[in-house]
């Protein structure tokens, strides 16, 4: 069933509606006509309001998740209220500041990510994630250092100064000559790649016939692509803080959602994937429920905005996973402002 547009809704449908959508994300219980005509509530009798209620359920909106409970909002309803409905509430001044100054702690950039994330879920009592940026540095020189017998220092110089150091396993007996040799074949292929179009240069060259490397020389060469194809599939690519911010009380009501939800995100690569979805979104994405594939089963929702650096150009993506019943109007901005403060700290 498609969602029905917030123009087909009647004066008195959308009240109701937005009472109930905004009694539950504070709750996080289902909202009964008694508490709709309540003090502050629609001036209908509860029978009159019942009746809406059955319309709004009719058209996939609002659901009642027990024959004598009140009605929550469905994933569509949610996406109704999100796109149409909400008031964003801007951060406070001291959750500005508070995110401001975590960002502004010295340290490296690693710091600054991990500081993001645990911010994001102080603040929005849920999980914070952040995306770390890809680095593809362009490449300028290698130098292979012996360190002793079956191992040598392989040192990586980026165009930009940034130094990249892993050690390579060597077969026995290698003759020094090899080591040297195997060091300006690389670098004489570098010449500003990054390194995985290097990579590919030297596998072509290779396979092809076309180096002048010997054998044991081609043989060190893929030595080092190797260890540096496992190095960069082996970095993380996601930090996730505050996991603890989802087992509250109405979250432990419902052990298996919760369950599912910790599985999701020990599982960080499909995370990031998801989260990928975002790069090019314009403003913050908000993705509720089984709207994504990934937090279907754990009726999750993530809100996500792409930060980018001082060329405009987008670098990573940070946000927040939590319950459906998140305050979407508090977090969208909160989420927003963390993900420029973010992008000015990288520049």
């Amino acid at each position: 069933m498609s969602t029905p547009p917030i123009t087909e809704l009647n004066t008195r449908a959308r009240e109701i509606f937005r009472l109930v959508v905004e009694g539950y994300l504070s709750s996080g219980q289902p909202v009964g006509s008694k508490a709709l005509a309540g003090e502050g509530g629609v001036n209908l009798s509860p029978a009159s309001i019942r009746s809406v209620l059955h319309d709004l359920e009719q058209l996939g909106l609002l659901a009642a998740p027990h024959t004598s409970a009140g009605r929550m909002p469905t994933d569509s309803g949610l996406r109704l209220f999100v796109d149409g409905m909400m008031q964003v509430a801007e951060p406070t001044r001291e959750e500005r500041a508070a995110i401001e100054r975590r960002l502004s702690e010295p340290g490296p950039i690693e710091q600054a990510l991990e500081a993001t994330s645990a911010i994001l879920s102080d603040l929005s009592a849920a999980a914070g994630v952040v995306m770390i940026p890809r680095r593809e540095p362009r490449l300028s020189q290698l130098s292979l250092v012996l360190l002793g017998p079956g191992r040598a220092l392989a040192v990586l110089v980026g165009e930009d100064g940034h130094v990249e150091n892993r050690i390579l396993p060597l077969p026995s007996g290698l003759p020094l000559p090899v080591l040297e040799q195997a060091a300006n074949y690389i670098t004489a292929r570098l010449g500003g790649r990054t390194l995985a179009e290097a990579s590919r240069a030297m596998r072509e060259e290779i396979a092809s016939g076309r180096s002048a490397l010997d054998e044991a020389g081609r043989d060190l060469v893929e030595r080092g692509l190797a260890v540096w194809s496992e190095d960069a599939a082996s970095r993380r690519v996601l930090i996730v803080r505050g996991q603890a911010n989802l087992l509250d009380e109405a979250a432990l009501s419902d052990i298996e959602r919760v369950r599912s939800l910790l599985d999701d995100l020990e599982n960080k690569q499909s995370v990031a994937e998801l989260l990928e979805t975002a790069r090019e979104a314009d403003s913050t994405r908000v993705f509720i429920g089984s709207e994504n594939r990934l937090f279907a089963l754990s009726g999750s929702s993530v809100i996500a905005s792409p930060y980018r650096d001082m060329d405009g150009k987008v670098v990573g993506v940070v946000g927040v996973i939590g319950p459906t019943r998140l305050n979407y109007a508090r977090v969208v901005p909160m989420v927003d402002f963390t993900a420029q403060s973010l992008g000015k700290l990288i520049g």
